[in-house]
């Protein structure tokens, strides 16, 4: 398996590939693609075992704030979990924001996804304290607007 930043080329297999990660993690557009491909290409790796995408990050330096990276969606082929995947493209990620001196990698989860919580906080990442706690796990309320209540983990790089 090896790592790569996302190219237009993929675009078809990432939808399908994100597809798979249903519930919490939704296809978007072949536009929206196109732009993380074109535009955020060194925060969006994606993993191929030979020809097969096997893996992908869609990932965002902030612009508001630059010491940030914003992790939006991280899905593995459910046949390759539990090998290595996710720690590639995390560490790809996480390679890119140190060479651009950030200093935090964050990620919202809906508070109802308990797998989600314990790969984050495996990997090092802090559920960030919020206004209620919901099956042990801290939620900020309307955290992405209105009923839109998120469980939040940083990793603090620096």
């Amino acid at each position: 398996m090896k790592t790569r930043p996302l190219s237009q080329n993929d675009i078809p297999a990432i939808i399908d590939l994100m597809e798979l990660g249903t519930p919490f993690v939704r296809p978007r557009t072949e536009s929206d693609y196109w732009l993380y491909a074109n535009l955020f290409s060194s925060t969006c790796p994606v993993a191929v075992d030979g020809d097969e995408l096997v893996g992908a990050i869609i990932a965002f330096r902030s612009q508001d704030h630059p010491d940030d990276i914003y992790i939006q969606d991280v899905v593995a082929h459910p046949e390759h979990r539990r090998r290595g995947v996710t720690t590639a493209l995390l560490n790809s990620v996480r390679d890119a924001a140190v060479s651009f001196t950030c200093s935090r990698l964050y990620l919202t989860s809906e508070p109802e996804n308990a797998p989600a919580h314990h790969t984050w906080t495996r990997r090092g990442f802090t559920n960030v304290a919020g206004d209620r706690t919901l099956n042990g796990i801290s939620v900020i309320s309307d955290y992405k607007g209105a009923g839109k209540h998120r469980a939040v983990y940083e990793l603090q790089l620096a």
